[in-house]
């Protein structure tokens, strides 16, 4: 089962979410996310467990737990979902600039 952790502690590392989990059985993986641009933890991440009731009942048992002065919240992760190709809600296709329009140098 997947699990999703939010309100992390941007300090919390992978190996720390880890071992959260560790107690309640085997860990398959265990991942904060972070920040492209800049590195930093984005504050939520996932970890993998084999065994669905482990999952469950770490769910059950960690949900509000405080983590570095933070009442985590832990969940099933939900399927990711489809987003519009272009992001950035731009109707003009996301460049930020009307394609219909011609730009001269000049």
């Amino acid at each position: 089962m997947n699990i999703f952790v939010s309100n992390l502690s941007f300090n919390v590392t992978d190996e720390d979410l880890n071992d959260f989990f560790a107690e309640y059985g085997e860990i398959s993986s265990a991942k904060v996310i972070m920040d492209k641009f800049t590195g930093q933890s984005r504050g939520f991440g996932f970890v993998e467990m084999s065994d669905d009731e482990q999952a469950r009942k770490a769910i059950a048992e960690l949900d509000g737990g405080m983590v570095e002065g933070r009442a985590i919240r832990v969940s099933e992760a939900r399927p990711r979902e489809d987003r519009p190709a272009g992001g950035g809600g731009n109707r003009n296709g996301g460049g930020g600039f009307n394609r219909n329009k011609s730009f001269s140098r000049y």
